[in-house]
């Protein structure tokens, strides 16, 4: 904590000696500021001014005016344009310390222009991650993008890929290679279900299966608790993946995408007008993968059609879905010897224990429709119902979580089909206004989600599937044993069905006192409806219900923070807000459904855009605390030994400090970089020497110590070497645990923890566009480097060798 905080003090007097650097070149510096108006004398919003000579643009607000400061003395052309009007300069004269005037007057009438910025405007906006559009420099939370560019550049085919570009956010576990999920700040997120703190277009989603990166614009990230906003998320992180949108302008791409181990994927992306008022895109894929895993393969199918329709020149309505069809081989990866006791090193990193005929299918499905309706230029409206479900049909190998020292381990079996299908609808209300000299920017929404899964249970020769012992091989030497080969009758049981429903109620508003001070507070009633399950008894033909009833939780979640901004181009924060974890089990002194658990987050940070915003800097810190874990109860309320698990009381703790570094640049037309790092330190701080309490100071499982992430691309721009480009990607992940954290008095004689050390990862990429035709390739993991992805429990997998990946593409 002490090198925690001394490093957290350093950053913030370097960023406070940087603000005051740049005030000082503000201050030798002058501004250019002016009005816009129409022909008739109205003031005409969102119109481009820029300074010609320095590369600078500004758009003008509702009222008309812009400003663009910081421009050192000199002489300059002042241009306004906009889609569709004819462009105007002017030619103006900056001195020391002064603003320059420039007005402008268009030759569209306010009618006319409104018609033009309807008709720009066409292809609708995303819901902005914190869903009230503001800007970054008012935002006081730690957040990431990565951008279209950044997922064509790097050849993303997987969410995993793209978001070990945010700082601190890392893939942690393979899920038996069906699905990933991620951790920041030392909490993970689930990827189904009510638990998922993963969205797509700002609608909760499933992500089993992996999402199709070739419909991806963007992914977002908001690190830290979000509950305000999104409710019961991950107090980590949440992910909002941004998608591709039906466009007005007719175009598209066709792309061959091979690599090693057999891997090739064609997609088409085509999108253009079907009327003056409607706008299409669709999107196809096709992916066969093999992997350097033995018998492992991946075969998709995708496709995402979505509309645009302009109901009229203030209101859009878009209709998107998609479907996915997927076969993969179900892979665990290589276990782990003595119970979680050891990594087996000596395994060849495409070893594969799972059985010959393992499988997994799944069929996925989605629509949504989004209403976004302007009232005016300050007030807004968005709508959102969507509809998804997932049905995977799977059977291989259970978990290996029992091998023995020398690798024997008594393989059984897992079967499982499971639906889930997810039913959201959300409604936002943003609007800027003013009670005397206060500015406002309100946020008012309510989102409900209604989660139903269906799961099967299995026998397997007359017993249980989860006790049946299939066979037994080694899996260090695989020739050991003789494999089973048979694909065993697994007959349906049951049929569980457990819905599960969510509503949540949120104002916020963000108070600008002066251009400097600002206020951002708001609060969040969440209220989550656990129902009993149903259970149908197939081979009975009857029916019942779980031993858990129905459970009811409610939660506030509130949030408050200051900004200060010294200069316009830098903010400092600080804030509190919190988060809630759902517990199961019952409360030993009430008998009643356990409370969820509060976990409150403290964050202090800033923002700077440098050198007219071609570098952004920002750095958090943050200290999260759950001082009311539910951990089993010693003693009953009788005052009698406690044998029961589910007995709880909330009397643990866990605390989480770190800090995030970002410095992103984008110098040029033709040259970027991103680079970030990230220290967490997630431990258990109280454990009252209670029955199943963890050990105190011992880190959580999964959550690496430090992750670092950096990248460039380099596109030339010389005759010699026009067209050609240029990049380089490398990826940290620090140290972590897996296996299971340890409790007080546990039974087992040694640690149940895991440690898996920390690896870096580089990769390289060249590529050459001529015209209308790219062609990118690059080698990943160039030195090889051999380490592992977490799995469920014991398990670990081996990370991907060195590979080659090539993208050939033609765009019209």
């Amino acid at each position: 904590m002490k090198i925690l905080y001394i490093i957290s003090i350093r950053l913030t007097f370097l960023m406070i000696i940087c603000c005051n650097i740049v005030k000082a070149d503000d201050l030798a510096s002058g501004k250019i500021s002016g009005t816009v108006k129409t022909s008739d004398g109205q003031p005409a919003a969102f119109v481009t001014v820029s300074v010609k000579e320095l590369n600078r643009a500004t758009s003008t607000e509702a009222d008309g005016t812009y400003i663009i400061s910081s421009i050192k003395p000199g002489n300059y052309t002042v241009v306004v344009s906009f889609v569709g009007t004819q462009s105007q300069e002017k030619r103006v004269t900056v001195t020391k310390s002064t603003t320059t005037i420039a007005d402008f007057t268009l030759t569209e009438s306010s009618s006319k222009l409104n018609e033009v910025i309807i008709n720009a405007n066409r292809a609708p906006k995303p819901v902005s991650l914190d869903k009230a559009n503001i800007r970054p420099l008012d935002l006081p939370q730690s957040t990431g993008t990565v951008s279209s560019q950044v997922i064509e550049d790097q050849q993303i085919n997987r969410l995993g890929d793209a978001v070990k570009n945010v700082s601190g956010v890392s893939l942690t576990q393979t899920r038996g290679g069906v699905g990933e999920t991620f951790s920041a700040r030392g909490y993970s997120i689930g990827i189904t279900g009510a638990s998922s703190s993963i969205f797509k277009d700002g609608v909760l989603t499933n992500t089993a299966g992996f999402p199709e990166a070739s419909t991806l614009e963007s992914v977002e990230v908001l690190k830290g608790s979000a509950a305000l906003l999104y409710g019961n998320v991950s107090g980590g992180l949440i992910i909002n993946m941004v998608t591709k949108k039906p466009q007005f302008e007719s175009g598209g791409e066709v792309s061959m995408r091979y690599g090693s181990y057999d891997m090739f994927k064609p997609s088409v992306d085509v999108y253009g007008p079907i009327s003056e008022n409607v706008a299409f895109r669709l999107i196809g894929v096709y992916e066969n993968d093999g992997s350097y895993r033995n018998h492992v393969y991946t075969i998709r199918k995708y496709v995402n059609p979505s509309l645009l329709f302009n109901l009229d020149k203030k209101t859009t309505l878009l209709v998107e879905g998609d479907y996915l069809r997927e076969s993969l081989t179900p892979d665990f990866g290589i276990g782990s010897l003595n119970n979680g006791r050891a990594i087996p090193t000596m395994v060849p990193r495409s070893q594969y224990i799972n059985t010959s005929w393992a499988y997994s299918h799944m069929n996925q499905f989605s629509g949504m429709a989004t209403l976004n309706h302007q009232f005016n230029d300050n007030w807004h409206l968005n709508a959102i119902i969507s509809g998804q479900g997932t049905d995977i049909d799977s059977y291989q190998a259970s978990l290996p979580n029992t091998v023995s020292a020398t690798g024997d381990w008594n393989r059984g079996l897992a079967r499982a089909n499971t639906i889930e299908n997810d039913y959201t609808g959300q409604v936002n209300l943003t609007g800027k206004f003013k009670t005397g000299s206060l500015s406002h920017q309100l946020l008012i929404g309510t989102d409900v989600t209604k989660v139903v899964n269906v799961t099967n249970g299995y026998s397997v020769a007359g017993q249980n599937i989860s006790t049946y012992i299939y066979d037994k091989i080694n899996t260090i030497d695989l020739n050991k044993y003789t494999q089973r080969t048979d694909i065993p009758n697994a007959t349906d049981t049951s049929r569980t069905t457990a819905p599960v429903y969510r509503l949540g109620t949120y104002a916020q508003d963000l108070v600008s006192f002066t251009d400097k001070i600002k206020m951002l507070a708001g609060i969040r009633w969440s209220w989550q409806e656990t129902d009993q399950t149903n259970i149908q008894y197939l081979l009975k033909q009857t029916s019942g219900v779980g031993t858990a009833l129905t459970r009811y939780d409610r939660a506030f979640s509130p949030k408050l923070a200051f900004i200060y901004q010294p200069i316009s181009t830098s903010s400092v924060y600080a804030s509190y807000s919190n988060n809630f974890l759902v517990n199961t089990g019952t409360d030993v002194n009430t008998g009643q459904a356990l409370k969820p658990s509060l976990v409150n987050q403290y964050e202090v940070g800033s923002k700077n855009e440098l050198f007219d915003g071609k570098i952004i800097a920002n750095v958090s810190v943050y200290r999260i605390i759950n001082s009311n874990l539910a951990v089993v109860a010693p003693f009953k309320a009788d005052g009698t030994v406690n044998s029961d698990n589910t007995v709880k009381e909330l009397s643990g703790q866990t605390t989480s400090d770190g800090f995030d570094i970002d410095i992103t640049g984008h110098i040029s037309k033709n040259f970027y970089f991103i680079t970030g790092y990230s220290y967490n330190n997630a431990r258990y701080t109280k454990t009252s020497g209670l029955k199943g309490s963890p050990i105190l100071g011992e880190r959580l499982v999964i959550s690496p110590v430090s992750t670092a992430n950096a990248t460039l691309f380099y596109t030339f721009t010389d005759p010699a070497l026009k067209g050609f480009k240029v990049g380089a990607t490398a990826f940290y992940t620090g140290s972590r645990m897996a296996g299971y954290n340890n409790t007080v008095g546990q039974t087992q004689a040694y640690s149940r923890l895991v440690p898996v050390s920390g690896f870096t990862t580089l990769d390289l990429s060249a590529g050459y566009t001529y015209k209308k035709i790219s062609l990118l390739a690059s080698i990943t993991n160039v030195t090889n480097t051999l380490n592992y992805l977490i799995h469920d429990n014991y398990s670990i997998t081996p990370i991907a060798p060195r590979q080659f990946l090539t993208t050939l593409s033609y765009k019209f």
